[in-house]
């Protein structure tokens, strides 16, 4: 695919503050775009802005609050002229089993990852017709492969993947490029807490095929999501091997499948359950807007 020069080019990342959103936002800076960063952490915004330089912004903004992000994208576009790229990358997870979950983060996991980005994209459409633009919407490897543990994270995800599957049908005639980005394990926030909390993460990432055992760096994932808006690509996967599974996702969810995935993590399941009790929480310690623990009750 042709690459397009991101050079000038205003990029509004959602999510920004930490991970991939971080990582991406210094890989774009790099390539010469300007970055209006969307966050809730203002300090870590400030600070990424400061490092980047006084060519971007940041705006505080929670993407499930409709009046607080037509107001960040109201003063992106009043600060830069327009947007022309949109990353929607704002996304968290819960810890554990549907059985000891806490409902209201699981419920809070579908309210970022999905209604969020509904109201990211509705809110930025009409600058990306504008400019014949192109956003990327950050889905998952779990929008295609059952793991325990993330039934509503992988419900989000696959939410999101026909969000842009039904976008990019949508807006080809407005001339809108749309893109779905799928990832396995990388190394973010939310994955070091779930190898904090849960001990026995590690032992079965080891035992699942392929790219579902690999943790990818920030750096290398970023440099793909670049390279995805550069060419406008209409699905990216990191590690690339991960498209692969993802032709295959009729296999992945049958029952011979599933068969050997309960097999393969029993005992993960047990443990788990185990360390979220424990912990009092269904979340990581770096989740934001998450609500209370079990213990603050």
């Amino acid at each position: 695919m042709m690459a397009h020069s991101l050079k000038d080019k205003v990029v509004l990342i959602t999510g920004p503050a930490r991970g991939i959103g971080a990582a991406t936002a210094r890989a774009l800076a790099s390539r010469g775009a300007r970055l209006s960063l969307v966050g809730m952490e203002p300090e870590l915004l400030a600070a990424l802005a400061a490092e980047l330089g006084p060519r971007h912004a940041w705006f505080t903004c929670d993407v499930t609050d409709q009046r607080a992000l037509d107001d960040a994208v109201a003063r992106t576009v009043a600060t830069f002229g327009g947007i022309d790229v949109v990353v929607a990358n704002a996304g968290i997870s819960t810890h554990g089993t549907m059985l000891v979950a806490d409902v209201e983060a699981l419920v809070r996991v579908i309210d970022v990852n999905v209604s969020g980005v509904i109201r990211t994209v509705k809110a930025t459409l009409p600058h990306l017709v504008a400019r014949q633009g192109y956003v990327l919407v950050v889905s998952s490897a779990a929008a295609f492969s059952a793991m325990p543990g993330l039934s509503a994270y992988a419900a989000s995800k696959a939410g999101v993947e026909q969000l842009a599957n039904v976008l990019r049908l949508e807006m080809a005639a407005h001339g809108v490029d749309v893109g779905s980005a799928h990832m396995s394990w990388i190394d973010t926030d939310l994955v070091r807490d779930v190898q904090a909390d849960l001990s026995a993460f590690n032992r079965t990432i080891a035992k699942l095929p392929g790219p579902y055992k690999r943790i990818t760096t920030l750096d290398a994932c970023a440099e793909a999501f670049v390279g995805a808006i550069e060419s406008r690509a209409r699905q990216l996967f990191v590690p690339k091997s991960l498209g692969r599974f993802s032709a295959i996702r009729q296999l992945l969810g049958s029952a011979f499948a599933q068969q050997f995935t309960r097999g393969a993590m029993a005992p993960m399941i047990e443990q788990t359950e185990r360390d979220v009790r424990e912990l009092g929480r269904g979340f990581g310690k770096t989740s934001v807007g998450m609500g209370q623990s079990f213990s603050e009750r």
